[in-house]
């Protein structure tokens, strides 16, 4: 549940979505038009989209070239969260954090138990910050993108949800980089 506060403005957030299959086309890709689509419904801006394979190498790539461009201020990746030998998403997202968000795993398994029962203990959904943006992979089906944004993202990425959200500690994210 968000608990938006009247006394704040709403920021909007420039987020990058990331789709990453073997199979998947600007033209079949449900999930990242699923994100795409709420990104934008809630205010955001979809400022960046791209699919890449399944190459832990490719998919890190990707990740560091929206870390690096300062228009970018998270990414959302969809699919590879899994545990078959093609899913290395979860991989190449550590590869490049400085920072995991423990927590984002733990409760996207709480919020996926109501939809899909025990099949959530086969997700390995992570988040993490580096270079001042946040970092988010979601399984990459439709309804595990409409869970984590509905029921996490949309929250945290609203400056009005109180007590806390990711986007009034963005200016102090890469605060460890600055000359003091």
């Amino acid at each position: 549940m968000v608990r938006a506060v009247s006394d704040r403005a709403f920021i909007p957030v420039r987020i990058a979505v990331l789709t990453v299959s073997d199979t998947r086309t600007p033209e079949d890709d449900r999930s990242g038009d699923t994100l795409a689509e709420r990104i934008e419904a809630a205010g955001h801006v979809l400022c960046a989209r791209a699919i890449v394979a399944d190459d832990r190498d490719a998919i890190a790539r990707q990740l560091r070239s929206w870390i690096a461009d300062a228009s970018v201020e998270a990414i959302i990746s969809t699919g590879g969260t899994g545990l078959t030998g093609r899913d290395v998403t979860v991989e190449a997202h550590r590869d490049v954090y400085e920072k995991e968000i423990d927590a984002f795993g733990t409760i996207f398994t709480l919020v996926s138990m109501e939809s899909i029962g025990t099949s959530a203990v086969q997700s390995r959904a992570c988040a993490g910050v580096a270079g001042g943006t946040f970092l988010f992979a979601l399984p990459g089906s439709p309804g595990a993108c409409r869970d984590g944004w509905d029921r996490i993202l949309a929250a945290q990425l609203d400056y009005r949800h109180r007590p806390c959200n990711f986007v009034e500690i963005m200016p102090r994210l890469d605060e460890h980089l600055r000359r003091k």
